[in-house]
């Protein structure tokens, strides 16, 4: 049971005024169109599965409250109803070389702490590859799924923000939100914009960029808190890796060194768990 709190809704005029083109703000808006739904069982599913028509490439699905959200590996993200911000957006990639793709749920990570740090003042973190902190306890998860790989690389963004959730809603203890971390800032309306804005800009300087991860890669290792610290990589069949996080290469792989061995990189999708030791 959720607590009740007094917890306003998004303001959908304001948001598309100030992010969708043609809709009476900016004439160069990044986002095709911008919807805003009570309740849905997830809003990446939705936009995975909404059709293709001219708008379906930025645009972009909030939900009030979302009841089956998923992160990797399908775990659960349950949202209290206008707690979390849980929003899904459709980038698209024209001329990427495929093997890139993984950058971009990487690239959304940087925008997220960006606007975070920059609206609500809160010395937020990554641990690698996406999961977003504050004092060492998850506020966000963001899980990317392709939507399309053809004729022009196609990916569903989706971000799930913890923004006023009490203790006592929180879904596990290594969680937390941005009123318990006394964010300056928890209006979820002001903090969709900064964070699809911040998100739009960082798209267009790696589009502009002919999609190179260079300098990609230098600002994500910048926000990484994983870097330089003793880590213990779950790997499937039981297997782990002990040692420390020493880079987050030009694929997106985390590179750890164990005493001893040569650093061994190893993808997101051969981690069960990554977690401090």
């Amino acid at each position: 049971m959720w607590t009740d709190l007094n917890r306003p809704p998004l303001d959908a005029g304001v948001l598309r005024r100030a992010l969708v083109r043609d809709a009476g703000g900016d004439p160069d808006a990044f986002w095709s169109r911008l919807d805003v739904v009570s309740e849905t069982g997830s809003t990446n599913a939705d936009l995975l599965a909404a059709p293709r028509d001219a708008d379906y490439a930025r645009s972009v699905l909030l939900a009030e409250h979302q009841t089956g959200g998923r992160g990797r590996h399908a775990r659960p993200w349950v949202s209290a109803p206008r707690a979390l911000i849980t929003v899904s957006a459709i980038l698209d990639m024209p001329g990427m070389d495929l093997s890139d793709i993984g950058w971009l749920p990487l690239l959304s990570g940087i925008a997220v702490i960006d606007a975070l740090r920059d609206i609500a003042g809160v010395d937020a973190e990554l641990k690698w590859p996406n999961d977003v902190l504050i004092g060492g306890r998850k506020v966000a998860g963001i899980l990317a799924e392709v939507a399309s790989t053809a004729p022009v690389p196609t990916v569903v963004v989706g971000i799930g923000l913890n923004v006023t959730l009490t203790e006592d809603e929180l879904p596990v203890p290594t969680a937390t939100s941005l009123q318990l971390e006394d964010a300056e800032v928890t209006d979820r309306t002001v903090l969709v914009r900064a964070m699809l804005r911040e998100l739009a800009r960082r798209h267009r300087e790696w589009e502009a960029a002919g999609w190179k991860v260079d300098a990609l890669a230098a600002l994500y290792r910048e926000r990484c808190g994983t870097l330089g610290r003793r880590v213990r990589a779950e790997l499937p069949g039981d297997r782990e890796l002990i040692g420390t996080a020493t880079d987050v290469d030009v694929e997106g792989r985390i590179v750890i060194k164990a005493d001893g061995e040569s650093p061994v990189a190893v993808s997101a999708g051969d981690i069960t768990h990554l977690r401090a030791v």
